[in-house]
């Protein structure tokens, strides 16, 4: 391999990505575009869930009761309906998505000790946020009847409030956050977007800036010249492998000062991993241009074979362990499972090298057997 034409073919790969405006937003913006987009508009966080009530009751424990619900940053109260007919509209018109109907002689069947039932109206168009909402509308109801609870053996039998809530709670349960304390998605979610982003740009780049030789006809220049394969394809390679590293500092920086998430790991183990994940999906696009012949069916089938398994099979939106077992053998079949648990294991939990090295190994695997594989394929004179 002559390192002097492997430097000239990459020389005039950079200077056709600076040239072209299109393909150089391509490589610096559109990466760091995607990462905002999706970051603010990706959001498993379910808070201000607007809703709206009927007090049927009017007393001190039904309003006592309500503002359980008004001053939880979980809900957003909109006012209350004249009627059930009323909250049946505004459910069905998605003006809300919860709606709470306290029933009459509320604090008077509470007062002589007997049990009420409130109804809660949830929007289940979202199972996940419906699922999450009864989960709040379950422990505030019951924080309020403990609370009550409370007071009563406080006032029968004189005791303190400690001693009360001791004796109705006898285990208490004390939750402890790992990792990410705040609970906030927004950390775990655009850091995993460093994963889909390097796992659709560099291939995109690589599959089109194979592919437009052959469609302008210049790759004809490369079948003439002495210009090997191997030379060809590492110096098509290197510059979108040096935008992809630039991209990597520039997605970090918007993931740690923009979204605020902490980065508690190794910086040279990440950005090294990083790198054998970017050679790894560059090769995807190298296997693409080998099958098609245009731009608009490489952009196409890159954003295919690429967006999706990061997407659903990653861990990103769905833990691979809820997936069925099928789901979960394909989801081994692909890099981004591996590189992800790079991400969060770096950004979240401060791991390393000790820890993360088998997922750095697979990516190498991938990187190797994906780039075995473009080379032998690609084939320096064309094919009649």
């Amino acid at each position: 391999m002559n390192l002097r034409r492997t430097w000239a073919v990459a020389w005039k790969e950079w200077r056709e990505v600076m040239r072209d405006r299109l393909f150089f937003a391509m490589a610096f913006v559109v990466p760091s575009m995607i990462l905002l987009v999706l970051g603010y508009g990706l959001s498993l966080d379910v808070e201000n869930i607007p809703f709206a009530a009927i007090d049927q009751d009017k007393s001190a424990l039904s309003r006592d009761y309500l503002h359980r619900f008004i001053d939880s940053r979980y809900f957003d109260y909109r006012g209350e309906a004249r009627d059930e007919q009323e909250l049946d509209r505004l459910l069905a018109a998605s003006r809300i998505r919860f709606a709470i109907i306290i029933p009459p002689r509320f604090e008077e069947r509470l007062l002589a000790g007997r049990p009420v039932a409130v109804q809660s109206l949830i929007d289940g168009i979202f199972p996940y946020r419906t699922q999450v909402s009864k989960g709040y509308v379950a422990a505030i109801n019951a924080d309020f009847s403990t609370t009550l609870l409370v007071d009563y053996l406080a006032r029968k039998q004189g005791m303190s409030e400690a001693q009360a809530r001791r004796r109705i709670e006898p285990v208490r349960l004390e939750t402890r956050y790992l990792y990410n304390q705040a609970i906030r998605s927004t950390w775990s979610m655009s850091a995993g977007l460093i994963m889909l982003v390097l796992m659709v740009s560099p291939p995109f780049l690589t599959a089109l800036g194979v592919v437009r030789e052959r469609e302008n006809g210049s790759i004809y220049n490369i079948y003439a010249s002495t210009v090997s394969r191997g030379e060809f394809i590492l110096g098509k390679l290197l510059p979108y492998v040096f935008i992809s590293a630039i991209n990597i500092f520039v997605l970090w920086a918007f993931v740690v000062w923009l979204f605020g998430a902490p980065f508690k790991g190794d910086p040279i183990f990440f950005y090294l991993a990083s790198l054998v994940y970017v050679i790894c999906t560059a090769g995807i696009g190298l296997l693409v241009s080998l099958v098609v012949r245009t731009q608009a069916a490489a952009a196409l089938l890159t954003l295919v074979i690429t967006f999706i398994p990061a997407m659903l099979y990653s861990g990103l939106l769905v833990p691979v362990e809820s997936m069925s077992a099928d789901a979960r053998f394909q989801a081994h079949l692909f890099p981004t499972l591996y590189y992800l648990q790079i991400v969060w294991g770096s950004f979240l939990k401060g791991l390393g090298w000790s820890v993360l090295w088998g997922n750095v190994l697979a990516l190498m695997l991938y990187a190797v057997v994906l780039w075995s594989i473009g080379f032998l394929s690609f084939h320096k004179r064309p094919r009649q």
